[in-house]
Parts: C-alpha cells; structure tokens; sequence
C-alpha cells in the first residue's frame, strides 16, 4: 500500500511539473533545461591557478567599471622563464582583442588600454620577458633569451597563450585581433607585420623606433656632440633655435599659431644664428660646437663600412623649447646632457648589448670600429624590412602614425620606412588598400606638445579591417588638464597637411584643409 501511495505521489508530481512547463506527451520534444550562465565574477576566479597556452595564471581579479571602462577580469600570467603579461577580459565582449605594446626598453608591465577596453575587447600587455626599468638594459647583459624576447619573441608568444585563456574564458577564438604600440611598441607593431603577418589583422604603429639600433647609435653621436667643449645648450639657447624656426617657419601653413604644421616648407638655416667668431657669446647666439650638435641631430647617420644605413635625422619643428621636447630628450635639465632621456638610452645600448661592458665610457665608443657588432645587433632587434607582402596578402592593414615635434624619434624616418614600403608594394596605388601614414603637427613623443595628440585610431582601424572602410582624412583633438577640448585639427593622409582657410576660429579643424604641400 505504501508503495502504491508513493508512485501516486511521484506521478501526481510529475503531471504538475508538466503542466507548469506546457510538455507534451512526446519525451523528445521536452527542451533541455538551460545551464545557467556563472557570474563574471565566479568565471574570473575560475581562471586562477591553471595553466593555459602554456602560460601559468597565478592570480585574478575583477576590476570594477569606472568612467568609460567597464568591468574586467584582470588575469595575472607567466610564461617560463620569465615573460609576464596581464590579459584584460571585460565582462561584456566585443569578440577581438588588442594588444598594447610597450616602451623603451620594456621591463614593466604595459599598462590597461582604457581606449580598447572602452569599446569591448580584450586587452593584453606584457613586459616582453624582464622586469626592469624601462630606461635601463643592464637586463640584457647576460640573457640572451631575455634579448631576444625583447627583440621579437615576446608578443607572439603572449598572444597565442592569450587566445587559449579566451577560449576558456568566452568559449571562443578572438573573431579580429589587433597590435597598438608607440615608440618601441611602434617597433613590436612592425615587427609583428613583417616576422609574424598572420598573427594580427590589424596593426597600429605609432611613433616606431622600428630602427632601434640605428637610433640609439644617433643618440650615442648627439651625446658625444654635446660633450664637446662648447657643445651643451642652456635654455635660452634652446629657446632662441626654436623662436627663430617658428619666426621662418609658422605662418607657411596660413597662420602662425605656434606650430609649424607645414615642415615640408622649411627652409631654415641654422647657422643664420652663428655667434660672431663662432665663439659662445650668451644665449641669443649658437657658438661653432653648439651649431655642431644641431648638425649631429638634424643630418642622416651610416656606418662609414659599408655605408650601412643607422638613422634619418630629425627635423627642427620650432617646438624644440617645449618641456618634453629637447629639454627631456635632448639637451637634459639645466644644461646637462647627461641627464637627457636619450643620453640613458644611448648608455644602455652601448654598454649592455652592444659590447657587454657595464663600466664602459660610452663618449668614446665607435661604432666603425666594429660595426659588425652593430649589424648583428640590427638583425636581431630592428623591424626595418620594407617588404610586407604576405601581411598585405591576408588583408592585413596598418597605420603608421608620428607626431613632428618628437625630439625620441624622427618622424622623417617613419616617412622613410612608409615610403620604401610603398614602392616594395610596387606604388601607391598598391600600398592604399593596406597602408596610412598620419603625421601629427605640433605633437610630442607619442602624445603631448602644442599640436593636436588625441585621435581614434582604433576605430579607424576596425571600420577598415571589419568593413573595408579604409580611413580618410581625420579629426584630432587636445584636451587641457581636465579633459575639456581646447584645440582641434585635421589629421591628414600623408603627404598632405593641414592649412589654415584664412578665416575662423583656428582652433577648430573646420577651418584648416587638408592640402599637399
């Protein structure tokens, strides 16, 4: 009796679970009960402790929205020996990811992209293999792994281990994958396109030290000239160069406003400015030695075996003045060269990777003296290979992108790489459909300076890849020390510059063109 009550039980219960989900007589018809979703917070957490891709996830956390970045799942990792990197996984994503490179030397971790972030991907950043200051390389004195992950190795590594982390995390593959970097990560973003063209569909390469031997060796040379009895410049003389190229320069693009936005234009002759006798007589002058240094940094750089090619020299933009212009890359605070940015860099090449020396004096260092050592070096670290055939092949695009005030890099030696690129790809009209070129008038290493610094090219990069919109002319912006907009500016395609119409405000883009020079 017992057991017939409790069969009746279990069908009376059974009928009014049906009932209450409409079923059907038919079993096969009965739809699987949905498997709830976990919390984003629980799919973080889960992530921690395992090894994915080959990479070793010691910890993660969610980081709360705050302002336009929303809620991620920051993932702690480490590849053997010692390549650490940091994957971003919002909590809502747009299905791509991006990788910010890094910066000078590398050493730290390259910090969230609240840009990418913002628009949904997965954001990822490492210190390419060593932790260090950025600014020194006593790292690579006797690791070669670590150099050679600094070199080329650590970003593909990193984004293949950080593929397999989405795919646990989001049950899926990244659909669109994208390189963001600015100076040395300008350098990692051609490396990218030319050693590894099927790791990313889209690269931006801002600023690049692509030529990262050859540019620390023009460091080496500008150091040794400001060494020079006579050589170092004082602020006013600083001032005194770039008042006298805005006075010859400014208004060639239609209005003097304190950028030169019209280089191609400049004709300005620096001795115009020669102390009588050559000889240093104040700051409204440049003696011999201080015009000698002006040469070093302006005038292209070989090695005289060989004539192999090491640097493109900068331009004189009439910005020179500005704080984080020669007075932190060149010239060094109060007068001292030897506590410029460059000077550091210079030092650090010299003596760590070039001749593993550390105590060596590097003011007395040749280059012709065994410049295979420089070449080798080359191969190993410089992403100057023009030939971008099979990146273009798989509908890769890249932006270069260069402000024209960066006393770190010379924005003529982006022009240099772009054009050699453009004529490897057989002519423009080939070039087009993968490769831009910006130049930025006014505007510092990277960001910073006078000039319009901020524009989106990230959104320009995703239309071209996921719709084939290629970008046009832009629109870049500047913000003052609270985020409101004080300036804007077209950014025009290469060779073209942006020229005042004549009238309006000449703070506002509406009012410039886009013209070639």
């Amino acid at each position: 009796m017992k057991a017939i009550v409790r069969s009746a039980r279990a069908g009376w219960a059974i009928g009014l679970a049906c009932l209450l989900a409409a079923c059907s007589g038919d079993d096969d018809n009965v739809p699987p009960a949905p498997t709830p979703t976990p919390p984003a917070a629980q799919l973080c957490a889960d992530l921690a402790g395992k090894t994915i891709g080959g990479a070793t996830i010691s910890a993660t956390n969610i980081v709360a929205a705050a302002g336009t970045v929303p809620e991620y799942c920051n993932v702690i990792a480490k590849i053997p020996p010692k390549l650490n990197f940091e994957a971003r996984l919002p909590s809502q994503w747009n299905g791509k990811l991006h990788y910010n490179g890094g910066g000078g030397f590398n050493g730290m971790m390259t910090p969230p992209s609240a840009d990418a972030l913002s628009k949904g991907f997965a954001d990822v950043g490492s210190d390419s293999g060593h932790s260090a200051d950025p600014f020194t390389a006593n790292w690579a004195l006797d690791d070669q792994t670590a150099l050679v992950n600094f070199a080329f190795a650590s970003v593909p590594t990193v984004t293949n281990a950080t593929r397999e982390i989405l795919k646990v995390r989001y049950g899926k593959d990244a659909d669109r994958s994208y390189f963001e970097g600015c100076s040395n990560g300008g350098r990692e973003a051609l490396m990218m396109a030319q050693r590894y063209p099927a790791q990313f569909d889209g690269i931006i390469s801002r600023a690049p030290a692509y030529n990262f031997t050859g540019l620390l060796m023009a460091f080496n040379r500008t150091a040794k000239a400001l060494a020079a009895p006579g050589g170092a410049f004082t602020s006013g003389k600083v001032a005194t160069l770039a008042g006298a190229v805005r006075t010859a320069c400014d208004a060639q693009d239609g209005v003097a406003d304190g950028v030169v936005s019209n280089p191609q234009a400049c004709t300005f002759n620096p001795a115009t400015l020669r102390c009588a006798g050559g000889t240093d007589t104040g700051d409204s002058c440049l003696s011999d030695a201080q015009l000698a240094v002006v040469q070093s940094w302006t005038t292209d750089f070989s090695l005289s075996s060989g004539n192999f090619f090491l640097n493109t020299g900068w331009a004189l933009s009439g910005n020179e003045d500005g704080l984080f212009a020669w007075p932190a890359w060149v010239t060094g605070a109060n007068g001292d060269p030897s506590t410029s940015v460059q000077f550091g860099f210079q030092l650090g090449m010299v003596r760590f990777m070039l001749n593993k020396d550390p105590a060596l004096n590097t003011l007395t260092y040749d280059p012709n003296a065994n410049p295979g050592a420089v070449m080798s070096l080359s191969a190993l670290l410089d992403a100057t290979d023009p030939e971008l055939t099979s990146f273009r092949a798989r509908s890769g695009k890249l932006i270069l992108w260069h402000g024209e005030n960066d006393s770190a890099i010379s924005y003529r030696g982006t022009v240099r790489y772009y054009t050699q690129a453009v004529n490897a790809a057989g002519g423009q009209a080939n070039a087009d459909p993968f490769l831009k070129l910006y130049l930025a008038p006014g505007v510092d290493h990277c960001a910073g300076g006078p000039g319009a610094d901020t524009v989106d090219l990230l959104a320009a990069l995703d239309a071209w890849v996921t719709t084939g919109t290629a970008p046009g002319d832009l629109t870049a912006t500047k913000a003052d020390e609270n985020g409101n907009p004080v300036l804007s500016r077209p950014l025009c395609r290469y060779p073209n510059y942006p020229r005042y119409n004549g009238s309006g405000d000449v703070n506002a883009a509406s009012n410039f063109t886009c013209t070639a020079p």
